[in-house]
């Protein structure tokens, strides 16, 4: 179907008419509000940028007679595979403290997040990332977002070619409008206007994206199938690797992967990728492309909530999806190989790289970087990277690695996090090392619920309760999210919980920690305080039931939905 056989989102005509992300933003950036209009906060999230309104701040502010919103800036640096440096990461630390709100996030596809950032700050917070050789294009908006990679910095040819393959996929799917450059790093007095052509439908500018660059946001990552800690099937597009005789040999081509949901809609819904075809590594780029034309041309512009990828290839079937991807790719796909993700590995602690140094994965709570009155978290990563200068490793679990630690280095290490008051990794309860939180409440426009702040005060409560059953070192994992847009991909842990009314969530149980299966609804609209004593029940069940090494997500997909609530049900009854 063609732009003109449908009626347009708005958002789509938004891009077309913003000369490649141009819009009015040069400008609103000149007046004197402290917000963006409507219209170019969508063509802004092309640059890396969300406008918010803290809702605390403009609660407090209500309470002196004030109406306006709290309006700030949440500027997300992209960082491909969560690779950076020790001055990067200072570079980070030293914008939160004095342009931000003296805090970073790490989120939980590879990058960093600053909050709190007034308008009149951008041009100076994205001039100060560029000057050290980071950016913010791209990290949001309808393109490629951050590629992700396993951060496992292991000094052997597999681990650098799946980087190395992360570079190239990040480079490659970049806009190329000079759009950024022009309103973010350009001087203002001697710089001059571009004339904006395109050719035809804009693709001399943006040879990939054209005029109106993706229906949506589209999602990559690449992983390995011992180690599937990318959580590979949540994306719209997955490079498995597949390794013989200690070498990549090809990757497995998955597709269709997303989170989001809209719970008024209920035709949207969450969706693990599904395998698409074999490629040798010098197709991977080539292949790549065609699925994110085909996304393109095809893709639903009508209506954003089933723009994703997933929804085109639910609404085709897989084999007409390969059909148009070979199309465009220009010959036939091979078929996809049976080898599959079969671990996990978090890789927090400490680890030899194969190098003669060590790499240490420090568990980060919810991802958030700050100093509080219990721990200084972000002034010991601050001075481990003044004087040790390691190098920098996000994880998808919103945690990070120093890596590069020379052994005589690991007790300095060790001292300065202990100096601070922050905690170990191997400190961690198991439940608490395996869960993670979107930031949701109260900067984040699309929460319902508390997330971030309260997933902490969930883990201080679940803890207890494991012990006294024991089964405090159960691996397994919790994510929760404040809204069901799924940012801390909610819909395929053993347990996900989703905001869906205030203080209420949906419970999700049944996924597993390998990320290849979606969990179901198990109960909803569950009250906050009634989440812990809800899965406990279902964990007295699982000890007492569980086979052999079974997981306590394969035991909750094992006995299904109606079986567990009829037996706790019998449980309760019984108390």
């Amino acid at each position: 179907m063609t732009d003109k056989e449908i009626k347009l989102s708005p958002v789509e005509k938004l891009k077309t008419e913003s000369r490649f992300l141009r819009g009015t933003i040069a400008d609103e950036l000149s007046n004197e509000l402290p917000n963006f209009d409507g219209d170019s906060v969508q063509i802004l999230k092309h640059h890396g940028m969300y406008q918010q309104d803290d809702r605390d701040q403009r609660m407090a502010m209500r309470a002196k007679g004030i109406k306006d919103k709290a309006f700030m800036m949440m500027l997300r640096t992209r960082i491909p595979g969560g690779k950076l440096t020790s001055e990067q990461m200072l570079a980070e630390i030293a914008l939160a403290d004095e342009l931000g709100n003296t805090t970073l996030r790490l989120t939980t596809r590879q990058a960093i997040q600053l909050h709190g950032i007034y308008k009149s700050d951008l041009k100076e917070v994205i001039r100060r990332t560029n000057e050290v050789q980071m950016s913010t294009l791209g990290a949001c908006g309808d393109v490629n977002r951050n590629v992700m990679c396993c951060p496992a910095p292991f000094k052997n040819k597999i681990y650098d070619d799946i980087q190395a393959m992360a570079d190239t996929v990040s480079e490659h799917f970049l806009p190329r409008t000079s759009a950024y450059h022009e309103l973010w790093l350009s001087n203002p007095e001697t710089g001059e206007k571009e004339l904006v052509g395109g050719g035809i439908d804009g693709h001399e500018i943006e040879p990939i994206y054209g005029t109106t660059y993706l229906p949506r946001k589209f999602k990559t990552a690449i992983g390995l199938t011992y180690d599937n800690c990318i959580d590979i099937y949540t994306n719209d597009l997955g490079l498995l690797a597949i390794v013989e005789n200690d070498e990549i040999v090809g990757y497995n081509v998955l597709v269709g992967g997303g989170m989001g949901v809209t719970p008024a809609k209920k035709t949207t819904f969450p969706a693990l990728a599904k395998k698409l075809t074999f490629a040798t590594p010098d197709e991977v780029i080539a292949i790549s492309e065609a699925i994110v034309k085909v996304q393109r041309d095809f893709g639903n512009r009508a209506d954003r909530k089933h723009a994703r990828m997933k929804y085109l290839i639910n609404e085709w079937g897989i084999d007409k999806f390969r059909d148009k991807v070979s199309e465009y790719y220009g010959q036939r796909l091979n078929d996809s190989r049976p080898e599959d993700v079969d671990g996990f590995n978090d890789h927090m602690g400490w680890d030899e790289q194969g190098d003669g140094k060590w790499f240490y994965g420090l568990n980060v709570e919810n991802g958030r970087v700050w100093d509080n009155e219990k721990f200084k978290l972000k002034s010991a990563i601050k001075e481990v990277c003044e004087t040790l200068k390691p190098e920098i490793r996000l994880t998808s679990h919103q945690s990070l690695l120093f890596t590069d630690i020379e052994e005589s280095s690991k007790a300095e290490l060790t001292n300065i996090l202990k100096k601070h008051n922050v905690q170990l990794s191997e400190e961690y309860s198991t439940v608490r090392r395996w869960s993670m939180a979107c930031v949701a409440w109260p900067t984040c426009g699309l929460a319902i619920t508390e997330s971030e702040r309260a997933l902490p005060v969930m883990m201080d409560e679940f803890e207890k309760e494991l012990a006294k059953i024991g089964l405090s070192s159960e691996a397994f994992t919790v994510r929760m999210t404040g809204c069901p847009n799924g940012c801390a991909r909610p819909f395929n842990p053993d347990i996900g919980l989703v905001g869906k009314a205030k203080n209420r969530y949906t419970m999700y149980l049944g996924g597993r920690l390998l990320g290849n299966r979606l969990a179901f609804i198990y109960k909803d609209l569950v009250p906050f305080e009634e989440i812990v004593p809800e899965i406990m029940k279902v964990m007295t069940l699982f000890k007492a039931n569980r086979e052999e090494n079974e997981t306590f997500g394969d035991f909750c997909d094992r006995i299904g939905k109606d079986s567990l609530l009829a037996q706790t049900d019998e449980v309760e009854n019984a108390s």
